[in-house]
This record gives structure tokens, C-alpha cells and sequence, in this order.
């Protein structure tokens, strides 16, 4: 199968509402793009083999949680599919929480207003931390959720780092 780019600011039925509306709002929109994809292959393995597009190239936006003194923090990781967040290790201490683990997906796609293999760093909920892995700002063209499972959202790498509450760090292993 192909994937068929198309400009993202036009196509806003391809677009979760909270990305859509995020978008309207940054600068970097124009370099974005959007390809509507078959939802049974939303998840990100699964989407790279069907549309042969390298796993290098697809970024995973995983949510986050952890307590410190009963407040609770969260936050959106973004990683290279081909790397894993070091949630125990540096997410962790970035958060400085005691324990940090996945936002359960009931409540990842709740609070997110995001459908699950969908979720995106763009159109996320104010108070979240956005923790960006370098190696995925690094990346030529990036995919990542649109907020819903039957498209995917391509933008350069370097543009994630524009994003609204974007911390750039050493974040994957």
C-alpha cells in the first residue's frame, strides 16, 4: 500500500479535533501533512510493514504518570519507534516523581480527547509535560498520531521541538 501525503491544515477530517485545532494555532503547520491509512493498521509495527515506511521514521507519543508528594505528573514521551522511553530511569527523574509508569489507556485516551494508536504530541492537554527524545528530533520526516486511528500525521523531526512545552533531552534507550 502507498501512503498518500496531503496538507495537513487542509484536511482537517483527518485530523483528531484537539490536533486540528493545535494545528491552526502553530507556525510549523505548514510543513505538516497528513496520509489516511487502513485504522487496522493504526498501531505503529503494524503501519511501517503495510506501508513500508522504516520504523526509524515513525515517532511513538506514550503518556506518563507518577505521584510526588500526591500531585499527580504526566507527561507525553516521544520516541523513535525503534527505541524504547527509559520511563524507570530518565523519565522518571525528569518528572521527579517516585514512580513513574503508562497512563493506563482508558484514561490516556479520556484525558487526551486522542483515539488509542492515534495519539499525538500536537493537541495535547495544557498541563502536560512534552519530553521529546533527540533522536526523534533528528528524524527527516517523522510520522506520528493524528489523533485518530485512520491517519498519520508527517512532519520534519527538527518541527517537534517547536512545539508547545517541548523538552528536548536524552530520553530512549
Amino acid at each position: 500500500m502507498r501512503l498518500s501525503l496531503l496538507p495537513a491544515l487542509d484536511h482537517p477530517d483527518l485530523l483528531g479535533a484537539p490536533v486540528a485545532g493545535a494545528l491552526k494555532e502553530w507556525p510549523p503547520a505548514t510543513l505538516a501533512q497528513v496520509a489516511e491509512i487502513d485504522p487496522a493498521y493504526a498501531d505503529t509495527a503494524a503501519m511501517c510493514e503495510a506501508y513500508e515506511f522504516p520504523m526509524s521514521g515513525s515517532v511513538n507519543c506514550v503518556l506518563v504518570a507518577g505521584k510526588r508528594d500526591g500531585h499527580e505528573r504526566i507527561a507525553a514521551c516521544l520516541v523513535r519507534a525503534d527505541t524504547r522511553a527509559d520511563v524507570n530511569g530518565v523519565v522518571k527523574r525528569t518528572l521527579d516523581v517516585r514512580k513513574a509508569s503508562f497512563l493506563p489507556m482508558d484514561r490516556a485516551v479520556a484525558e487526551s480527547s486522542m483515539e488509542y494508536g492515534g495519539i499525538s504530541p500536537i493537541g495535547l492537554p495544557e498541563g502536560w509535560r512534552l519530553l521529546i527524545d533527540s533522536r526523534a528530533v533528528d528524524v527527516e520526516l517523522a510520522c506520528i498520531g493524528s489523533g485518530v486511528r485512520h491517519s498519520k500525521l508527517f512532519l520534519p523531526g527538527r518541527a517537534l521541538a517547536e512545539l508547545p512545552r517541548a523538552e528536548v533531552l536524552g530520553l530512549a534507550t
